[in-house]
């Protein structure tokens, strides 16, 4: 079966979903996307626009436990908690604490690096010829800190990182000024990562890998899809917009939005929004060298066309709020103490939702009992780090195909019972 050709319906145009219908095509197979509003409609589109390979610490570090309390009932922290939310949220947060661990943080690092750890050449491979390749910008990152023992209180992420073989150079003094003049005097301490990259417009970056499917012979259907249709255990379309598409396989690459299809084919997969805000600052009046993670804030700083993008916050809340205000307000003082002297025309304000699950890694494959149903989604903070090699697994294993990757790992059925 590896060698026949299939109709293959991809639910889900961000990052994930695109790229799996790319290596599809490139595969020969036919491929129709089908999304509710469009390509990078969502946090395709909204996110920090890193390609961060070093981001293999998962947000559940030892110690996160007596830290989050503290954090919740601080406004100047970057973490939120919409609290009439809490009663649904309980059950998610207990599983999801439950890693807050040494053994557990080097054991999803391990599964991440895997995913993200060659994160630029992944973006490349993907982009070559589609036009999309120029918002590609491989560049080294700032992780910036108030001084040399702020950074020492992250001895043991960056340790994580270190024995992945991940590249980073500390700097102090005149090499932190030689590197970035942008930022306050309060920041005394930098690290410097290397291998990273950005795209300078995240959503026009997937629209114009969308567009080279559909220019490629894909179909691109904009519907809400609302069941996976089997026959005797075989996934053979999906009814959408009232109508049936039809096909030899079915990924579920929805990102936040993906629990309801995955319960649909009897998996419970324990998945929350990361709710995530941005603000925009447009035609500003500095622009970093590079992408800047601010440590104090937990947010990341990235120059894009005509606009410096401040993304972060982590606010539980659900997927049906609005925005808090909370979160925007703790963003515009973080920036304000981080690039005192920024001025700009316009700014703007964005949030939207990062799929994680309890243990912060993927769901990738096939689902148990469903043959050609395949689940591509909860990459948390890193979506748009991993999409492109998430998208080459689902195309090998649909083409029948071995990935080279211990991928029980990401494995749909880890969570089942």
């Amino acid at each position: 079966m590896s060698d026949a050709k299939k109709q293959v319906i991809v639910v889900g145009a961000g990052i994930v979903g695109v790229s799996t219908a790319i290596w599809l095509q490139r595969d020969g197979h036919q491929v129709t996307l089908v999304d509710r509003e469009g390509p990078a409609a969502g946090t395709s589109y909204g996110n920090a626009g890193l390609l961060a390979s070093g981001s293999i610490v998962p947000v559940t570090g030892p110690g996160l436990i007596g830290k989050a309390p503290k954090m919740l009932l601080n406004p100047d922290q970057p973490l939120f908690l919409r609290w009439s939310y809490l009663p649904k949220l309980l059950p998610w947060l207990f599983k999801y604490l439950s890693h807050a661990n040494v053994a557990d943080t080097k054991r999803i690092a391990s599964a991440l690096f895997d995913i993200i750890g060659d994160s630029v050449a992944d973006h490349q491979a993907l982009a070559a010829g589609t036009g999309a390749e120029r918002w590609i910008k491989p560049q080294e990152y700032l992780v910036a800190y108030n001084d040399r023992a702020h950074y020492a209180g992250d001895a043991f992420a960056w340790s994580i990182r270190r024995e992945h073989g991940i590249q980073f150079e500390e700097l102090e003094g005149a090499a932190l000024l030689e590197q970035e003049t942008t930022l306050s005097d309060e920041i005394k301490f930098g690290v410097r990562v290397l291998n990273h990259g950005r795209i300078s417009d995240p959503g026009a970056y997937v629209k114009e890998l969308a567009a080279h499917v559909v220019a490629g012979g894909g179909k691109l259907v904009q519907a809400d899809v609302t069941d996976i249709v089997r026959e005797n255990g075989v996934a053979t379309g999906v009814r959408a917009g009232g109508e049936t598409i039809s096909g030899d396989a079915v990924v579920v690459a929805m990102g936040a939005w993906s629990g309801e299809l995955s319960k649909l084919l009897g998996m419970d997969i324990p998945l929350e929004s990361e709710r995530g805000y941005h603000l925009e600052f447009w035609e500003p009046s500095a622009m970093p060298k590079t992408p800047i993670m601010v440590a104090s804030g937990k947010f990341v700083l990235t120059p894009m066309e005509g606009r410096l993008r401040a993304a972060g916050v982590v606010e539980f809340g659900g997927l049906e709020a609005g925005p808090s205000k909370a979160p925007f307000a703790l963003l515009r003082r973080a920036v304000r103490n981080a690039m005192p002297d920024l001025t700009f025309k316009e700014e703007t304000e964005w949030m939207g939702h990062r799929p994680a699950t309890t243990d912060s890694i993927p769901v990738i494959g096939e689902v148990p009992g469903t043959k050609g149903a395949f689940l591509g989604y909860g990459h948390q903070h890193v979506g748009l780090t991993g999409g492109p090699k998430t998208g080459r697994i689902l195309a090998q294993l649909i083409g029948g195909k071995k990935p080279n990757i211990d991928l029980t790992r990401y494995s749909p059925s880890r969570f089942s019972g």
